[in-house]
């Protein structure tokens, strides 16, 4: 079931708190797993997205990684959790909603990176010092703090 369309049948377009999940997916390289989305505005970003009901924040990500790049992720470390103002979207169709965002952390996955044509257009690893210039915000913020509190 998609919660969020469950939801929205009933609220509209009026504020929510949804809950989600950012995985940073790192190779033997040190590099980060980054998709180019198609939303918003073609930046790149984590692969990741909202929670559905019955799920474990852990699940969720699990499942977006899946989704999105086609790899089978497991041994996901908590980084951190993020909320507040900073994580307020109004989106182009008019849902807003606050973010309560969990984002972890892997090495381990397996599978061949297949591209989700619906979420996203390209995917591609980075060096953690050479991240792109068009990069959604928040998931700037998620990987420099990795890198600066030395949690990898």
């Amino acid at each position: 079931m998609n919660y969020v369309k469950y939801l929205r049948e009933y609220i509209g377009h009026k504020p929510v708190i949804l809950n989600g999940t950012s995985v940073i997916v790192l190779d033997e390289e040190n590099r980060v797993l980054l998709q180019k989305r198609t939303y918003p505005q073609k930046n790149w970003g984590l692969p990741g997205g909202i929670m559905d009901m019955g799920e474990t924040i852990e699940e969720t990500g699990i499942r977006e990684v899946f989704e999105e790049t086609g790899l089978k992720v497991s041994n996901l470390k908590l980084v951190n959790v993020y909320s507040g103002e900073d994580f307020y979207m109004k989106l182009p169709n008019e849902d807003e909603f606050y973010l309560v965002n969990a984002v972890y952390v892997t090495r381990d996955y397996e599978g061949e990176l297949q591209v989700d044509n619906e979420e996203g257009t390209e995917l591609k690893f980075f060096p953690l010092d050479d991240l792109p210039k068009y990069m959604v915000k928040s998931h700037r913020r998620f990987i420099e703090e990795l890198v600066e509190e030395k949690k990898i």
